[in-house]
């Protein structure tokens, strides 16, 4: 039996790639919802006639990160030509990371998308796959859709799984959500957090998130004044608090206060979605004061960036360019 010939990417075509960050859960909604927000990281991949390996890398990550075929895009890249009957012979590959790392703000999916996007611009046309294919894809290589669909599509993202396909529906929130984010100096392994879940739950406890993702869906796109209720979850967080007690004290203390704050992601990211531009202004300073009395009082040892973000609307964009 001959094994086929793969083919080659376009040689000395650059693609660039940009990804938003996202927020996966939104309190209840653990493993299905997402959300892309306004940080992004860009990639830009060149495929090359000869057998050389060219890495630039700025921004989150340039001390730790590898520079060879072992970085997440490179093994993404070669996955995603290999499904598509193609084999690489050189790569230029420059990267910028604003997305911080082990933050739950969906680093790893965003190197995903990306690298996925590029493998699939470029290819011949004929060859190259629609988002469906990139969402099934990337969800493979992440484990679950939860990061990739809103990176992938922007805006809301519910996201499931019917055996070993991925689907996701997006959803447009209202205007008047805003999100505010906090990221804690410090990271957390999405593996050590996920290792904390216990295999069951009690059946009460399943109802009543339930109910919370349901309405958290009504409340992000028709009525932003229920997002506090909305939010509340009964299946992980509480879990998880003992591994980052900063974040867990963080978000009690703003739900106390009338603010619909939650983990991102894994965390230990705390994450605020306010209801329009004044809570959105009142949420960050009183971030900014909490921390500040944190650090005066000695508690927990977090130093927090307060960021007020944008809802990201369109997703990851791919241009192609010589």
């Amino acid at each position: 039996m001959v094994t086929p010939l793969l083919k080659t990417p376009l040689s000395g075509i650059t693609a660039t790639v940009q990804v938003p960050g996202t927020s996966a859960n939104l309190g209840p909604g653990f493993d299905s919802l997402g959300l892309a927000v306004s940080l992004y990281d860009t990639l830009s991949v060149t495929a090359l006639a000869v057998p050389e390996l060219e890495f630039e890398l700025s921004g989150e990550g340039v001390a730790e990160l590898p520079r060879d075929g072992r970085h997440l895009v490179v093994k993404t890249m070669d996955t995603a030509w290999a499904r598509l009957g193609y084999s690489r012979v050189g790569l230029r590959i420059t990267a910028a990371n604003v997305l911080p790392h082990g933050r739950g703000l969906g680093s790893s999916a965003s190197a995903i998308v990306a690298a996925v996007m590029a493998a699939n611009a470029l290819v011949a046309p004929e060859d190259q796959q629609d988002k469906a294919w990139i969402l099934q894809l990337a969800s493979e290589l992440e484990g679950h859709p939860d990061n990739v669909a809103p990176a992938i599509y922007g805006a809301v993202a519910i996201s499931w799984q019917e055996g070993p396909d991925y689907a996701s529906a997006r959803l447009t929130p209202a205007a008047m959500v805003i999100p505010v984010v906090a990221i804690p100096d410090v990271e957390l392994k999405t593996e050590r957090a996920r290792g904390m879940l216990p295999a069951t739950v009690p059946h009460a406890d399943a109802a009543a998130n339930s109910g919370r993702a349901a309405l958290l869906m009504h409340a992000l796109t028709a009525q932003p004044e229920l997002l506090l209720a909305g939010t509340r979850d009964y299946l992980h967080q509480n879990y998880r608090a003992a591994a980052m007690p900063g974040s867990a004290g963080l978000v009690a203390q703003l739900r106390a206060e009338g603010f619909a704050a939650f983990i991102s992601g894994a965390g230990p990211t705390v994450m605020t979605l306010a209801n329009g531009p004044a809570q959105a202004d009142s949420a960050v300073a009183r971030i900014t004061e909490i921390g500040a009395i944190a650090r005066s009082e000695h508690k927990h040892g977090v130093s927090w960036r307060v960021l007020r973000l944008q809802v990201d609307l369109e997703g990851a964009k791919v241009e192609v360019h010589p």
